[in-house]
C-alpha cells in the first residue's frame, strides 16, 4: 500500500524559515500547521497547499512524496 509522506520539515529547512513563522504567513494556526508537518491530518485544502508553496517558493511535489507502507487497519477491520 503506498502512502502519501509530508516532507514540510525539509522544505522549511532549506528556506531556513520557523514553523511559527511559516503558520503566520499563511495564516494558519501553528497546531495546524505542526499537524500537517507530522502527517497527522486526512487532507490539506489546495488553497492552503497553494499558499505555502508561495511562501516557501517551492511545488507541492517538494512538499510530499510517496512510499510503500504496510496496510494500515482500519477501526473495525478483522
Amino acid at each position: 500500500m503506498l502512502r502519501i509522506v509530508v516532507t514540510l520539515d525539509v522544505m522549511l529547512a532549506r528556506r531556513k524559515m520557523k514553523s511559527k513563522d511559516l503558520a503566520e504567513r499563511v495564516g494558519i494556526t501553528e497546531a495546524n500547521l505542526s499537524l500537517l508537518r507530522t502527517g497527522k491530518v486526512k487532507g490539506v485544502r489546495f488553497e492552503t497547499l497553494a499558499k505555502i508553496c508561495e511562501v516557501l517558493e517551492c511545488k507541492p511535489s517538494d512538499l510530499l512524496d510517496v512510499e510503500e507502507g504496510a496496510a494500515v487497519a482500519e477501526v473495525g477491520d478483522v
